[in-house]
């Protein structure tokens, strides 16, 4: 009965991690330092490409445009997890939750679309460099930029909409530390064939597509670059290539196995662990890969650093 009152009153209960009260302050101070690191590794991405002119080039281009998206993903789930750690009953509306999905998955899909590009990026500059100034000019950016946010716009539409016509009459309690869709479904006693379905038909168009275009592309990506007469060459192009293959496999990896299982396979516990590491993992990793890999990038930084302890030490003087 109380599950049935909630649900007619449009509310669900979030459990989070409330079910390990003896890891509640480890676990908030854990949480806590993941998401000030994505924050700061991020926010340091996009400042220095803005701030550094030689860097305005498509490939930092859309990289800066991954680090906004990897802050606004984790910023979806991040800020509610860490206030529910103080609220013994995290309650959320049906509206509201249903929100939250519908930002979450559309900022995963304007970022597998985003990676695709980036992956088309590399392909161009390292198989067809004499054309890539031509192809990869402002406006083409600009256009593949708008189109990732606009279709990642579009992506969730099926899911919210069918998920606002399930009824929801099981039980009120949502074992996930965020509206996850994969959690409303165990929740629903509607059947939900048709919705997998279409899960299954999104994923497979706008997920697993780009997936085998990245790849392929890669494939021959490499056997260009093994070809290259030119040690440094081969170097350069690897560790450019390296660090965004490195952020797909890491991105893909994490979100895949958890939405591309049919629900009744879904452990809810087993689902909680999963989604904890795509929604940490490549918004905090993404940053550290490009700076390791990316030789230019590394060069920046180190000019950076020394001009900021220059800057500090003419204060100094100066005071």
């Amino acid at each position: 009965m109380e599950g049935e009152n909630y649900t007619l009153a449009g509310q669900f209960l979030i459990v989070g991690f409330s079910d390990l009260p003896k890891l509640q302050i480890p676990l908030f101070l854990a949480f806590t330092l993941i998401y000030l690191i994505t924050l700061i590794g991020n926010l340091l991405i996009m400042s220095i490409i803005y701030s550094s002119p030689h860097l305005h080039r498509p490939m930092y281009f859309f990289l800066m445009n991954l680090s906004f998206i990897d802050i606004s993903c984790i910023s979806v789930t991040f800020p509610q997890m860490l206030a529910h750690f103080f609220l013994k009953g995290a309650l959320i509306s049906l509206s509201e939750c249903l929100l939250q999905v519908y930002c979450f998955v559309f900022l995963l899909g304007t970022e597998f679309l985003l990676l695709t590009f980036m992956a088309f990026d590399r392909y161009v500059a390292i198989c067809n460099p004499l054309h890539y100034r031509t192809m990869m000019n402002n406006n083409m950016c600009i256009q593949l930029i708008v189109v990732s946010w606009a279709a990642g716009l579009m992506i969730p539409l099926p899911h919210t909409v069918l998920m606002s016509q399930l009824s929801y009459c099981q039980s009120h309690t949502i074992n996930h530390f965020f509206c996850d869709i994969s959690a409303l479904m165990t929740l629903s006693c509607t059947k939900t064939h048709i919705f997998e379905t279409i899960n299954y038909i999104v994923g497979s168009i706008f997920a697993l597509a780009p997936f085998i275009f990245v790849i392929t592309s890669y494939v021959k990506v490499i056997s260009v670059i093994l070809k290259m007469k030119s040690t440094e060459g081969r170097h350069k192009a690897f560790s450019t290539c390296g660090s965004h293959l490195t952020v797909v496999i890491l991105f893909y990896g994490s979100v895949c196995p958890t939405y591309m299982r049919p629900t009744s396979l879904v452990s809810l516990k087993e689902n909680k662990i999963l989604s904890l590491f795509y929604t940490t993992l490549p918004p905090m990793c993404n940053p550290i890969i490009y700076s390791l890999n990316n030789r230019e990038f590394k060069n920046v930084l180190w000019k950076k650093k020394k001009e900021y302890r220059l800057l500090q030490h003419n204060i100094v003087q100066h005071d």
